[in-house]
């Protein structure tokens, strides 16, 4: 009768394995299985090669973020309440609190079209912002 193994002991028999005795394995176990072990992140750095039309595409999904650098003082109500609308739910005194302690990013991680938007908002109610 063949022995089971439970996870820690197969993650304990990998770790004292070489590595090429864990590559030798995974190739045996993709034949057996008729599948191929391929990094998801692999497939997706390759589609960018496919040619200039993909470019365009991969620049819109460069994520950015926008950083209030500051707020003049006859300008903060309105640079809060810009702040309030490119941040959906922050509440009032958050967003004051953030204009106050300004350099402080606005929103971060967001692709550069709407990063670009809050920015000209903001700075037409008379922030100083960049995106980074």
């Amino acid at each position: 009768m063949a022995e089971t193994l439970n996870r820690g002991q197969v993650v304990e028999w990998l770790s004292s394995q070489s590595v090429i005795e864990i590559a030798g394995l995974v190739k045996e176990l993709e034949e057996k299985w008729g599948v191929k072990a391929a990094a998801p992140a692999a497939a997706a750095a390759a589609a960018p090669a496919a040619g200039a039309a993909a470019a365009p595409a991969s620049d819109a999904k460069v994520l950015v973020s926008v950083i209030l650098k500051s707020a003049p003082a006859d300008k903060k109500i309105a640079v809060i309440k810009e702040v309030r609308v490119a941040v959906p739910g922050l509440g009032l005194g958050d967003a004051k609190k953030l204009v106050e302690e300004a350099p402080k990013a606005v929103k971060e991680n967001i692709e550069r079209a709407e990063a670009e938007e809050i920015k000209k908002k903001l700075e037409a109610a008379g922030g100083v912002v960049e995106i980074k």
